[in-house]
């Protein structure tokens, strides 16, 4: 993908205490979507069995064996993502994942 917007939002989380875990992941999901050039929802799944694709352009990724939630809007034609969450289950929870 050209652009992935809110970078800061991963590393927040990282750095937030008790989180720490998932920094290394989070960066590696970066850097795997950096080099993507999905064209459909379809090839998000091929790379990605465990996602989620939740409707208006959002895709939920699972994090640390499902420990935490990272949720995107994926532009397919413009190729970028937008961060819009990242966050434990219970926070997850908490969300409207088709608007956030």
């Amino acid at each position: 993908m050209k652009n992935i917007v809110a970078l800061r939002t991963l590393k927040s989380h990282w750095e937030k205490p008790g989180r720490e875990d998932s920094a290394e992941q989070l960066k590696a999901w970066y850097q795997e979507a950096k080099q993507a050039e999905w064209k459909s929802p379809n090839e998000v799944k091929e790379q990605y069995k465990s996602a989620s694709i939740v409707g208006n352009n959002r895709i939920v990724f699972n994090i640390c064996g499902n420990k935490y939630r990272l949720v995107v809007k994926v532009n397919y034609e413009a190729q970028w993502i937008f961060i819009r969450f990242v966050g434990t289950h219970k926070e997850y929870d908490k969300i409207d994942v088709t608007t956030i």
